[in-house]
């Protein structure tokens, strides 16, 4: 029995719910006007078949994409990611290039390209990022020394939603208001005030699952229950790394601590040797008569260290 009033949109049903259908169009081009630079806003979009983009099955387990373009030709491949993939900035762009190819022409063609945009909104964050705040990128080719777009019709945007923590009393733009409703969507009872616009009233409309029908509800169950099954995967893997990065950690500590200690003992003994060398040829030179100015300066001993011997 399902409990949460609005569905997941981490969810394959959810995501495709709100985003990925006719009657959701307008939410998507909202929420893509907010990522988009402002020279390419939009006004309209037309779904296309996502197997153009030449997902894989596996992909498509823990990915879900919308493939749409707008009537000015500005191409745009909206990815969710549930789980971190190896290699996912080399495979944003490898997908990114299928937009490109079929912009060619048959005959003469002046190469003309339109923006192509890959969005990513992502689950999780970059591992090599791990220490980060930030988190939405956008990235285009740049020239290295002055920093300024070089071209500007390829565009990788990614969104790592664990990284947004604003909460309600923080939400100021229209780009916060749509983090906090992606990232709370399953957790909302009461709509929030500054949630209460037409854009997001017709989103929780959209989203509300006791509108379903018997099917509609099926379907989204079977949904969440694979994206809990994959969070429980990916949860538990986890864990087990950093229980096996603790031990891996203590034995470590453990040695570093064991050689650590030996060093200091060798060279505290060391350094105890060698002043026990020098008294005892202090106490010789004394008995020979040596006097005691030059004796310390020999041994670097004290005069009050030698009267004492």
């Amino acid at each position: 029995m399902l409990k949460d009033k609005y569905i997941n949109p981490f969810t394959d049903f959810g995501f495709k719910k709100l985003f990925g259908e006719e009657r959701s169009k307008e939410l998507l081009i909202d929420f893509l006007n907010q990522l988009l630079p402002p020279q390419h806003q939009i006004q309209d979009l037309q779904f296309r078949q996502t197997e153009q983009l030449g997902s894989t099955l596996a992909d498509r387990k823990a990915i879900f994409d919308l493939y749409c373009q707008s009537p000015t030709g500005e191409r745009f491949i909206v990815e969710l990611q549930k789980a971190k993939q190896n290699w996912f900035k080399d495979r944003s762009v490898f997908y990114s290039t299928f937009p490109i190819q079929e912009q060619a022409e048959k005959g003469e063609w002046n190469f003309r390209l339109e923006p192509v945009y890959c969005i990513g909104i992502l689950d999780f964050v970059f591992e090599e990022d791990h220490h980060s705040e930030q988190f939405l990128h956008r990235v285009a080719f740049t020239e290295q020394q002055t920093h300024k777009v070089f071209y500007d019709k390829l565009w990788l945007i990614c969104l790592e939603m664990p990284r947004f923590q604003k909460n309600e009393d923080q939400l100021e733009t229209q780009f916060d208001k749509w983090l906090y409703f992606l990232k709370h969507l399953p957790d909302i009872e009461a709509i929030p005030t500054s949630l209460r616009t037409q854009i997001f009233m017709k989103a929780f409309q959209i989203a509300e699952i006791a509108q379903f029908d018997s099917e509609q509800r099926q379907s989204y169950e079977r949904s969440l229950k694979y994206y809990r099954d994959l969070k429980n995967v990916v949860d538990t893997s986890f864990e087990e790394g950093k229980a096996e990065g603790r031990q891996e950690g203590l034995q470590e500590g453990l040695q570093e601590g064991l050689q650590k200690g030996l060093q200091e003992g060798l060279q505290k003994g060391l350094q105890e040797g060698r002043h026990q060398e020098k008294l005892d040829t202090a106490r010789q030179m004394k008995s020979d008569g040596v006097a005691l100015d030059l004796i310390g300066k020999y041994t670097g001993l004290s005069i009050e260290c030698l009267s004492g011997l």
